[in-house]
């Protein structure tokens, strides 16, 4: 069930007195995540057509050299956004289906805090830092 933009009072942000994940927060977090999407697809798009405007035949070799570089930084960072762009659906999807906010590994909540600064988390801090770890020994190996 998809809730109206309506229900959330101006300058409404989830709090720890709440019950975790409530219709306003879920509301919140989606209105968040649906806002980041639309920024990056902008940006995308203003990419898209700034490239395509651009005259990457310079006379000189070493303008043409910072033009290739600066070209392949900006399309790095738009594959970057694009897996971003993912995550971000992916987390809408998590809303829809009830299991947004709540750890992959522990199903503990991840807390608002972790929320608010990556609305994507997908796993708790505490197995998020485990995680790293794994990773961390299995690369040391």
């Amino acid at each position: 069930m998809r809730m109206s933009d309506s229900i959330l009072p101006l300058g409404y942000k989830p709090s720890k007195k709440e019950e975790f994940m409530n219709a306003s927060q879920r509301e919140y977090f989606r209105q968040k995540l649906l806002e980041w999407r639309s920024n990056l697809l902008k940006e995308s798009q203003e990419t898209l057509e700034s490239l395509q405007l651009e005259n990457i035949a310079a006379p000189d070799m070493a303008d043409r050299a910072t033009n290739e570089s600066d070209r392949a930084l900006e399309l790095r960072t738009r594959d970057r956004q694009r897996k971003l762009i993912g995550k971000i659906d992916e987390a809408l999807q998590r809303i829809e289906n009830g299991s947004y906010g709540y750890c992959e590994e522990t199903s503990e909540p991840i807390s608002l805090q972790r929320l608010e600064a990556r609305p994507i988390a997908t796993l708790s801090v505490e197995a998020q830092e485990r995680h790293e770890r794994m990773e961390r020994t299995r690369r040391d190996d």
